[in-house]
């Protein structure tokens, strides 16, 4: 019983002589580690609303101000410390050591870290445009450092690591996609006429009036008909509305037109058969 309470009054006064020792420290560590907190909020706040006021893209503007706020809590940590005695080299040699070691078991993920760096930096793309990058296309819905998010016209969610849009042939039209597509005129009809009537159907689109201005031509000379090219800008997320609805106006327009769409025509001669002698 005498040994347990010795025990007991050896650890009082340790708590005590702690207390008495490190006990102003403590609270000023306390706050500290509080003031940095808060001071790392005011600051990403601030930063946002400048880089929002400057017209940055809503991607970089929120990377900057995360990254403002981890340095000024980073600094916080490291006062907070100095104020037991205690020293960040040690730490710092640490983490440099397992980042080191660590390099080779996360290249992947590392490797989309980096790239998602080198794109909201170097600004190749921002949220809102269609790109098509790996086979695939859509709207880019939000940038991160690991990942990038499209969005198609049929709400299908795709997630491309940054690792595959780095370094890789890329594709960015904006808001919108071009469409390309064509019919087939009769060599007895005016092709004036059909690039008139194609261009009047497309200007009924109003969502085509946003983009580049649409391109109607002759395209080629096929063996039944003439082909009338013609192009446009779709909105990305009505895109395959806006195509079919083209193609129905422009179908209906040759016809109201009197302009005839041939069907493929081809010159059989059938040889009566003779006996050679």
């Amino acid at each position: 019983m005498e040994q347990q309470l010795e025990a007991l009054h050896t650890i009082a006064n340790r708590a005590i002589t702690f207390l008495v020792d490190y006990s102003f420290q403590v609270v000023g560590a306390i706050i500290i580690l509080i003031g940095g907190f808060l001071l790392g909020n005011w600051v990403a706040t601030a930063v946002g609303k400048l880089c929002e006021k400057r017209g940055i893209d809503v991607t970089l503007g929120h990377f900057l101000s995360s990254f403002a706020k981890i340095v000024v809590i980073a600094f916080a940590v490291i006062i907070a410390l100095s104020k037991f005695g205690i020293t960040i080299a040690p730490f710092i040699a640490a983490i440099g050591a397992a980042a080191f070691g660590a390099t080779y078991a996360l290249q992947g993920p590392l490797s989309n870290y980096g790239a998602g760096l080198a794109i909201i930096l170097g600004r190749t793309f921002l949220v809102g445009d269609t790109i098509t990058v790996a086979g695939v296309f859509g709207v880019v819905e939000t940038i991160t450092l690991a990942h990038t998010t499209l969005r198609t016209e049929d709400g299908v969610k795709i997630t491309v690591p940054n690792k595959h849009i780095v370094g890789e042939i890329l594709h960015n039209s904006g808001e919108f996609r071009i469409v390309e597509s064509s019919v087939g005129i009769s060599y007895s009809a005016d092709p004036t006429r059909a690039i008139e009537v194609i261009g009047q159907a497309l200007a009924g689109f109003p969502q085509l009036q946003n983009g580049p201005a649409p391109q109607v031509g002759i395209e080629a000379f096929q063996d039944s008909s003439v082909a009338i090219g013609y192009r446009y800008w779709a909105p990305t997320q009505r895109y395959i509305e806006t195509m079919h609805g083209v193609n129905l106006a422009v179908y209906q327009a040759l016809g109201q037109a009197n302009i005839s769409i041939p069907f493929p025509q081809r010159v059989v001669t059938l040889l009566k058969d003779q006996n050679l002698s």
